[in-house]
């Protein structure tokens, strides 16, 4: 099995380009908690794809934690979708839970987990001979 490289997966998705924001430390990190956990025999040819998507999804949380931290706010608090805005003076309200498909709350913290969990469902339905 040829493992995504942070390189590769910058490539793929270049709106993480930024090694001054998103380390290779922290991809490799997310990389190898995946691999020890999704099945390569389950996943087959969409293992690279699912795997981008979980670094994906815990870098743009961990990024907005960075967001929160830099502006005196307590990183990790959960945040649902902006609800309202107000352009003067600014007011943004964000819902109490997370929007997405119920029991999902995690992976619908961002778009990346949606598509992580959508993808999890797939590959665990149905039966696997042995």
């Amino acid at each position: 099995m040829v493992k995504l490289t942070p390189s590769a997966f910058r490539i793929n998705h270049p709106e993480f380009a930024s090694s001054a924001l998103y380390t290779n430390a922290q991809i490799v990190y997310y990389l190898e908690m995946a691999y020890s956990f999704l099945n390569e025999e389950r996943w087959g040819s969409q293992l690279p794809y699912g795997i981008a998507l979980y670094v994906a999804h815990n870098l743009a949380l961990e990024a907005r934690a960075m967001n929160i931290a830099k502006s005196g706010g307590v990183p990790g608090q959960p945040q649902g979708a902006p609800i309202e805005k107000k352009v003067g003076p600014v007011e943004t309200r964000y819902a109490t839970i997370p929007s997405g498909k119920e029991g999902d709350d995690y992976w619908n913290l961002t778009l990346y987990g949606i598509r992580f969990i959508r993808l999890v469902k797939l590959m665990g339905a149905g039966p696997i001979q042995i």
